[in-house]
């Protein structure tokens, strides 16, 4: 007895395969979209200061030249978890004092560097930049960046 795949049964086979797959796609998505929210990166601690400090991030192009959480440019140092190497998960007023004296300094003029250029930013700027890099460093990446250096 001979059997053979008929285009019916061809038909029915993709239809339902895409079906399947398109119900998975939805379902990881909608998964990773209430991870992401309400767990990794949570909505509820984003402050104004936050908001205002990703517009100045995005204003002066900073992933021209930084990486954040991986992703932009690899010309700077990843700035997903520079809040820790500046030691703002103990001491925030130091983090921030020593984001705002980084800021003020540049370009540092040292030979041979790479120079970050001077934005000007104001001091409400700043520290709107530093809310918005408190907030990231909270975001729970799984091991991202795999040193502390970034």
């Amino acid at each position: 007895m001979e059997e053979r795949l008929t285009k019916n049964a061809t038909r029915n086979i993709f239809y339902g395969g895409s079906a399947f797959f398109l119900a998975v796609f939805v379902a990881l998505t909608l998964h990773t979209h209430v991870y992401m929210t309400g767990r990794s990166a949570p909505t509820s601690a984003m402050s104004d200061g936050v908001v205002r400090g990703k517009e100045v991030w995005e204003r002066n192009s900073c992933i021209n030249c930084h990486t954040l959480l991986g992703e932009g440019a690899y010309f700077a140092p990843e700035l997903g978890n520079v809040w820790k190497r500046y030691g703002g998960d103990q001491d925030r007023e130091g983090a921030r004092g020593m984001l705002a004296a980084w800021m003020a300094s540049q370009p540092s003029g040292v030979p041979g560097r790479r120079q970050m250029p001077q934005f000007h930013l104001t001091e409400q700027e700043v520290s709107d930049l530093a809310d918005f890099l408190e907030f990231v460093s909270k975001i729970n990446t799984q091991g991202w960046p795999p040193n502390q250096s970034g």
